[in-house]
């Protein structure tokens, strides 16, 4: 153990997430059931044209990372997201901002262990989905609990499932695609199969540009690297590489895979609720191929959930820092956790426990909708900070970072613009127009929650 990992530093975190583990949980964070799971329905929807829809968007989340990572060197620290909104945007969208990013990952936590208790059932079908639900999210909150290091050792081997499931398929997928007799089938992969039915864009361009919303959320989690800046070993040279590598993770995870998929099989052969991968092993011949693929997702899932522990609790403390929350969760464990903030959360997480026992077919359809519409803001503020971080800089009020987005304020813009239009999107389906609705829904309360807040402050400094 070496002390660079083992440091703690000003507010009281221990920088116990090894430059590997930081590694992995950037190349993990990118990846999870929207690809494994989620991709069948957009396969459905775009045709062949998901693969540019994947592109297009991880374009976008590129120019999220790098301008995350130019604030990122500038201060690194826990709870960064918010911390820079509070900065740079002000005391409202800092605080906007960090319950926002709370209320993403704990509903999608919730949506997660229901998740994994349905894999369970695959192999256990006598097993309540609620009682792998609770079991799930009390193994993983008690990791959480004993060290960062706990986490990041679970987040590192979650991560190398997914990856090594990735490559795997894209390797096999490969050789079914060479003119290599005895693997496969003797005919229907082809490379043609990303043009010969319909063309590239077979389902329509519009249908094209609407499965946009749905390749925008499969990659929320990409952001998390971020928040792991307070506990990150030796984080300007850590989290530098960490983001540095997203294209090639992008290229390969999302756009490779896909174009494996879609050309070992036709894009007709995939719908929404079965998994492409499952799809592709299967024709391939791969024995046990569903089960292979339903534990990749119960991976997927415990990975999401995991993360979702470990970033609720940090924002949480980052804001009780501020002021934003009880002062109670600024409350840091022997072993340097936010032990009150990861409490509460996981608190809060059990909730879906209740709603999975109750109705989960149609209340989690409206708490997650919270996560569609939180993310885009909290990407789209990251940019905000961004660009007002340069303007300050350009004034010689701030340090300059040597990490700099490419391009910027114009590739700032372009990447606003883009999330503008997938809001827009939202629009033109039943689910958008669902996560619209709730979003909107939130933005009123936590707007009502911090001026409500703001004036007991102001009542408590009248008094002194």
């Amino acid at each position: 153990m070496t002390s660079e990992t083992t440091d703690v530093v000003e507010d009281g975190y221990q920088r116990g997430l090894s430059a590997r583990t930081v590694q992995m949980i950037a190349i993990g964070g990118a990846i999870g059931t929207g690809l494994f799971y989620g991709a069948g329905g957009a396969i459905e929807q775009a045709g062949p044209a998901l693969i540019l829809a994947y592109l297009v968007a991880g374009l976008a989340i590129f120019v999220v990372m790098r301008a995350l990572g130019e604030l990122l060197i500038y201060r690194p620290v826990a709870g960064s997201i918010s911390e820079y909104a509070d900065e740079f945007l002000g005391k409202y969208l800092g605080f906007t901002n960090g319950w926002t990013y709370w209320a993403v990952w704990t509903t999608t936590c919730m949506a997660e262990i229901t998740v994994a208790g349905k894999y369970i059932n695959y192999w256990f079908p006598s097993i309540p989905v609620w009682v792998t639900a609770l079991v799930v999210l009390l193994v993983l909150f008690t990791a959480n609990l004993i060290s960062v290091k706990v986490f990041g050792e679970a987040e590192f081997w979650f991560s190398m499932i997914k990856v090594v499931a990735i490559i795997g398929m894209i390797l096999i997928g490969t050789l079914v695609l060479l003119p290599i007799a005895g693997i496969g089938p003797d005919a229907g992969p082809s490379l043609t199969n990303l043009y010969g039915d319909g063309g590239f864009f077979a389902t329509g361009f519009n249908s094209a540009l609407l499965s946009l919303q749905i390749v925008v959320f499969a990659y929320v989690g990409v952001e998390l690297v971020g928040v792991t800046a307070g506990e990150a070993a030796d984080p300007k040279v850590t989290l530098r590489k960490a983001i540095n590598t997203l294209p090639f993770r992008i290229g390969l995870f999302y756009v490779g895979a896909l174009i494996v998929i879609l050309s070992v099989r036709g894009w007709r052969n995939y719908s929404e609720g079965n998994s492409p991968f499952v799809e592709v092993f299967a024709y391939i011949g791969i024995p046990g191929a569903a089960g292979i693929v339903n534990f990749i997702l119960l991976t997927a899932a415990l990975s999401s959930c995991n993360s979702g522990i470990y970033s609720t609790g940090r924002m949480l403390r980052s804001l009780s820092q501020r002021g934003d929350a009880p002062k109670k969760l600024t409350t840091l464990s022997s072993r340097h956790v936010p032990v009150a903030g990861i409490v509460l959360s996981a608190g809060v997480m059990v909730l879906g426990v209740i709603v999975n026992i109750i109705d989960p077919a149609h209340a989690f359809a409206y708490i997650t909708s919270v996560s569609t519409v939180g993310i885009i803001f909290v990407w789209s503020s990251i940019l905000v900070s961004h660009f007002i971080y340069r303007r300050r800089v350009a004034a010689g009020a701030l340090p300059a970072s040597d990490y700099r987005l490419p391009g910027a304020p114009i590739t700032t813009a372009i990447a606003l613009a883009f999330f503008a239009m997938v809001i827009v999107l939202l629009f033109f389906s039943e689910s958008g127009r669902i996560a619209l609705v709730v979003g909107a829904v939130w933005f009123a309360g936590v707007t009502i929650g911090y001026f409500v807040l703001t004036g007991r402050r102001r009542a408590v400094h009248a008094g002194r």
